[in-house]
């Protein structure tokens, strides 16, 4: 397809990491991590990979598209559940090794399979005796039975 994002080889790294040239930095999976924030709030709401593939989809569609290990193929956030997410920016570090997607989140909002709005819903704290434990920090936007049901 004439209109696929094209990302630029890896050279220079004055290039890569002062210049204006989009060079992913994908591992030897062929795989770069992606930190997916609430673009209103800046909350992280979860992490995910992508490959090449996945990456330029979401470029080109402007929907966020990541890669499922586990099952092996392109995972469209919100294809089942109904909370796809609207990239509104999409960042890289300064190595350009990490992507950041800038989202809203449709539907019941929930970025996590759990039905969280975000992955990240509970807090590590110590514990009596010395315990390392899981302290909730949100309650659930949505019921995962009624998001993954279709």
């Amino acid at each position: 397809m004439s209109d696929d994002p094209v990302f630029s080889e890896r050279r220079d790294n004055t290039e890569i990491e002062l210049g204006t040239t989009f060079s992913p930095a994908f591992d030897s999976d062929g795989l770069i991590p992606c930190i997916t924030t609430d673009a209103e709030t800046g909350d992280i709401l979860m992490f995910a990979w992508m490959n090449a593939d996945a990456l330029a989809e979401t470029v080109r569609t402007g929907t966020a598209c990541y890669w499922s290990r586990s099952r092996e193929k392109l995972w469209r956030k919100g294809e089942i559940s109904g909370s796809a997410q609207t990239v509104i920016e999409i960042r890289t570090d300064c190595d350009q090794d990490v992507i950041q997607l800038r989202v809203k989140v449709a539907g019941s909002g929930a970025s996590c399979h759990q039905g969280y709005r975000s992955c990240f819903y509970r807090q590590v704290k110590l514990g009596e005796n010395g315990q390392v434990i899981l302290e909730f920090t949100e309650e659930r936007v949505a019921d995962p039975d009624d998001l993954y049901s279709k």
